[in-house]
């Protein structure tokens, strides 16, 4: 057993009460603590695993504050913000759950996207109203259409499949090609060329910023850009300067995550889509996480870990 975990930024309602149980099989003792409280490092002096929540700041000065640290796992698929590369110096796997929720951010990204061109809420909108004339409204269809995707990792490979599965003539950019059925496409051409795109990639600091000053005023008029990855993926300042054109549509579903002064540069403009964190959110996706998460920290114990992103 695991002597103390601490778990920072985690809640009670993150797990159901019988995983709860089968961590209390795992570690003599679990102490809930939030990122910012100031007895976080008295707190790891005698953790030897630390258990995080969604985008915990997780650097070199944590890691030391825990001498006896053997293990990190996190609640969640991006691990942009662990000094991973630190931990392995000092052999502590940093395990996430990667793929839990891939069919339910895939089946989101083409959810969001139906109803953003097929006109879906404004005809609902109608019928609410009583309003049952369809004269006006507008639509198109994947079919036939130019779908890229930028990083074909898990989730991506899954939109791509669904969007393969509409009959959209697939693309994609990734960091290495893939053998894959769909076309591999450099980032401006993809950006230039597709009717519809969604960006896939976890957030490193390869990753940050991807979407530029130098590619997002290439991207053509009447795309649709679903975007279901942490903020810094995409500079703030330059999807503002292209959606002030008024002739794309920008989705993101990390809106939660943005800083204020960052929301505000695109709150104002009516093409640009802002929801909160819910891509993942299925009943399904759930009961995976939770078992990953579990599972990851007893691998860990028999010194077999999974899932380790170092």
């Amino acid at each position: 057993m695991f002597k103390k975990a601490v778990l920072v930024n985690i809640k009670e309602s993150d797990l159901d009460k019988s995983y709860w149980d089968k961590l209390d099989e795992l570690v003599e003792s679990k102490v809930f603590i939030t990122r910012d409280d100031p007895k976080l490092k008295d707190e790891l002096k005698e953790c030897d695993c630390l258990l995080l929540g969604f985008q915990v700041d997780t650097q070199k000065d944590i890691i030391d504050a825990a001498p006896n640290l053997a293990y990190i796992g996190v609640l969640a698929t991006a691990y942009g913000t662990i000094d991973t590369e630190y931990a392995k110096s000092k052999n502590i796997p940093v395990c996430n759950l990667a793929g839990y929720s891939s069919e339910a951010v895939a089946e989101f990204t083409l959810a969001i996207l139906l109803y953003q061109i097929r006109s879906l809420e404004e005809g609902i909108n109608r019928g609410k109203s009583g309003n049952y004339d369809f004269a006006g409204m507008k639509a198109r269809e994947l079919k036939d259409s130019k779908f890229g995707v930028i990083g074909l990792g898990s989730i991506g490979g899954r939109v791509a499949e669904l969007a393969a599965g509409f009959g959209a003539n697939v693309s994609y950019w990734s960091r290495d090609k893939k053998s894959v059925p769909f076309t591999y496409q450099d980032l401006d051409t993809l950006m230039s060329t597709c009717d519809y795109i969604s960006v896939n990639v976890a957030e490193t600091p390869e990753t940050t910023g991807l979407l530029n000053g130098d590619n997002l005023p290439k991207v053509k008029a009447g795309a649709v850009i679903i975007s279901t990855v942490p903020p810094p993926v995409v500079e703030t300042q330059a999807l503002a300067d292209r959606l002030a054109k008024g002739d794309i549509v920008f989705v993101s579903d990390h809106a939660d995550e943005m800083p204020e002064n960052e929301l505000d540069k695109l709150k104002q403009y009516k093409n640009c889509i802002l929801l909160p964190a819910i891509a993942f959110i299925t009943d399904e996706a759930r009961q995976v996480k939770q078992e990953m998460f579990v599972g990851n920290i007893k691998a860990a114990l028999n010194k077999a870990p999974v899932n380790t992103v170092n």
